[in-house]
């Protein structure tokens, strides 16, 4: 299993070998037409804390909803 680490602050998402055991928002974006990263691919990955801390100076909050089912 390959490590994953945070773009953000380095920390390396912790697994046991076979399944994460910490969580992560890992971002894939394909940019396309009308912008100047075009036919380009971005993907980063965030810790928890990272999330938090960059979440805390939208203008407009992250919508939060309850879930009851894990995928």
């Amino acid at each position: 299993m390959k490590d994953l680490k945070c773009n953000a602050c380095g920390h390396i998402i912790k697994h046991d070998g076979s399944v994460f055991v910490e969580d992560a928002l890992v971002v894939t974006k394909e940019w396309g037409y009308f912008s100047k990263k075009d036919g380009k691919r971005h993907r980063f990955c965030l810790c928890e804390s990272c999330y938090d801390k960059m979440i805390e100076n939208f203008n407009i909050p992250v919508d939060l909803e309850d879930v009851t089912e894990y995928m």
